[in-house]
Order: structure tokens, then sequence, then C-alpha cells
């Protein structure tokens, strides 16, 4: 998981991820990653092109491999589910919400999951990626949490959030602590269950996913 808003003084991002490109012009993706989470170009060519939103020498590599052809059926087919960017207040993230809202640019879904408030958006080639934060703002309380509680939950995943309406929850006056309870009780669901990009689970499966 990297952080989004990195400066200097605070924590650096996760590992580096690559994306595999066909033979075509990556600036469309180099564009959104620019527009999503203030990346920066620090290297391009031909073949690939390195981006990072902090100190490090790249946090994405777009490469451009001869022969590479998009999976038009990804979410049928194993793989990486999503990446992360993890921002240090709800205050940052809805900000950028409101930003990216502006500019056209909606998350696909998004999930109180108990542990962080999570925002999926789908970049031009398809990939998710999750902008988040940490919902107890201390990764020793969230381990916790999730190692002593997360398996008890009637709604193991959690529960669907509209942004708009925790947006105008926080433009109200609501803290976050009192919009994360709401969240968790279905009190911002959206008016329609959005595409979650993964195959419906059977029947008889109980739901892991408030609605």
């Amino acid at each position: 998981m990297l952080r989004a808003d990195y400066r200097p003084g605070k924590l650096e991002g996760g590992p580096p991820a690559a994306s595999y490109k066909p033979e075509n012009d990556p600036q469309e993706m180099v564009d959104w990653y620019q527009k999503v989470v203030r990346m920066e170009v620090v290297a391009d060519h031909p073949a690939a092109t390195f981006l990072s939103n902090d100190l490090a020498n790249h946090r994405i590599a777009l490469l451009t491999v001869p022969g590479i052809t998009p999976d038009e059926d990804r979410i049928h087919h194993d793989g990486l589910h999503h990446s992360a960017f993890e921002y240090s207040s709800f205050e940052g993230l809805n900000a950028v919400y409101l930003r990216l809202r502006d500019e056209d640019i909606v998350p696909l879904y998004c999930i109180d999951h108990g542990f962080t408030l999570s925002y999926y958006y789908a970049d031009p080639d398809g990939n998710l990626v999750e902008l988040q934060i940490d919902a107890f703002g201390d990764w020793k309380k969230s381990r916790e949490w999730v190692a002593q509680e997360l398996l008890r939950q009637q709604f193991m995943i959690g529960a669907l959030v509209d942004p708009a309406k925790v947006a105008d929850a926080y433009q109200q006056g609501l803290s976050f602590e009192e919009i994360h309870a709401k969240a968790g009780e279905g009190m911002f669901s959206p008016a329609q269950v959005p595409d979650l990009r993964f195959p419906a689970p059977p029947p008889d499966v109980p739901p892991l996913l408030r609605v």
C-alpha cells in the first residue's frame, strides 16, 4: 500500500507496482495517475514510464510490451485485485473525492470496511485503485481490530457507502467518527448496488457486505 499524500516528514509509501501495456501510447494512464494520486514522471521512454509521488525513484512503472493484449474478462480470472493508496486523514480523502468528482472521475464503489474507509476507482486500463484511510488513525489499533474483531462481524467485508452522502454529512458538521459509525449501520448506502467487479457469490452463501 502506498501513501497518497506523502510529504517529507511523513511515512513513505510501500513497494512499487508495475503495469504491462499493449503497444500503444500510455499517456492516458500517466495523465490519470497524475490527476488521481499526484504522480510525477521521473523517467520516460517509449518502452517504460516511471512515476512517483514521493521521494522514491518510482511507485508505478508503465511498461509497453509487444504482444500484450487486454484481458476482456479479467473479473473471472485470478490475479491482483487492486492496489491501494492511503491518506493520513478523512479530510484528505474527502477533499480528493470532491476534486476528482469535479473532473468527472468518480469511484466505482465505496466501502466502509470497519478498519478502513475505502474508495475504489478504475484506471483507464481497468485496474482497480483503492484510495483509503485507516478508520482508527493508528495502524497498531487497526491491526488489533482486524486480528480480534473482523471475523466476528455480521458483514465481514463491511458496508457500501455513497461518497456523496458521506461528503454531505461531513459538510453538515458530522465528525468522521460519527460518519464511520453511521456507515457501519448502513446509513449511507447507495441508491443502487454498484458493479463490484467480481462474480456474484452463490445464493446459499451468507452476505458478507451490507448493501
